[in-house]
């Protein structure tokens, strides 16, 4: 099998990475607080000293990090990833990220003989828990394909939407849309209090009518508390950024105008206790 190693045991990356070497795939992990490590000792996973030494046990190295930066760093540091990842090595990068972010670091990847895959993920910790992760894939063909079965111990479905970047493009755009659908659905549930109607009822509603969107399904389900909307606020702001820069990038066909405006109202609004 191969050897795999896993950096990023947030709340998105720990149970992806349980999921890896409870199929049996050989783990090799790395985390700046060894707290983040802990959880595994139940299992086969070896912990590394360095990312560099993560690396040369590894096939397939997979990051689940937050930001370009954070990715950047662990990649090119001293004692990162590119300094222990033999030739013949892939990359992939699950954090949500740039797509230009992708092709810098490819660039540097490929001079070692390294590949790159970017690979996204969407629906969160538990998704990856039950098998169920949604994986949009970037890169060469055989490369997605060499990595596909790993994905598979923690997503389905998982789809290749094309060259390196495509992944985080799609990632960009999923959010960018539940972002404004978030606001919409603030929006519908301010009016039907507006009109006096019950908005419990009419989240039943939607749930079962043709008016129903995954954002307003989750506000009600959330007793129509806006906390945990308010805490993915800048996640949210990074990926609409993200949309809004290749928008501007692919010209006036891609200009998302009305969206963006209630994209940014969405997030402005997020920044109060309670907009709904």
């Amino acid at each position: 099998m191969e050897r795999i190693g896993f950096i990023g045991l947030g709340s998105q990356g720990a149970p992806m990475a349980r999921r890896i070497v409870e199929e049996g795939y050989p783990l090799t992990l790395w985390a700046r607080r060894s707290a983040s490590t802990e959880p595994y000792g139940d299992t086969a996973a070896v912990v590394a000293a360095t990312p560099a030494e993560l690396a040369s046990r590894s096939d397939i190295v997979c990051l689940c990090v937050v930001a370009d930066a954070d990715v950047e760093d662990v990649l090119l540091r001293e004692d990162g990833v590119f300094a222990g990842l033999a030739s013949g090595g892939v990359v992939v990068l699950h954090s949500t990220i740039h797509p230009d972010t992708c092709r810098r670091v490819a660039e540097e990847a490929a001079a070692r003989g390294i590949s790159v895959v970017d690979a996204p993920v969407s629906g969160g910790g538990q998704a990856a828990a039950e098998r169920r992760l949604l994986v949009m894939a970037g890169g060469a063909k055989e490369d997605v394909e060499r990595c596909r079965p790993v994905f598979e111990t923690f997503a389905d479905p998982v789809i290749h939407l094309g060259p390196l970047g495509s992944g985080q493009a799609a990632k960009a755009l999923n959010n960018f849309v539940f972002t404004v659908q978030v606001g919409l659905a603030l929006d519908t549930f301010a009016l039907a209090d507006g009109l006096g109607m019950d908005r419990a009822a009419v989240a039943q509603v939607l749930a079962n009518g043709t008016g129903g969107t995954r954002a307003a399904g989750i506000l009600a389900a959330s007793g129509f508390n806006t906390a945990g909307l308010r805490q993915a606020r800048s996640l949210l702001r990074k990926d609409v950024d993200i949309l809004l820069d290749l928008a501007r990038a692919g010209g006036p066909d891609a200009d998302p105008a009305g969206l963006a405006e209630l994209a940014e109202r969405t997030l402005a609004a997020l920044e109060n206790p309670d907009p709904a």
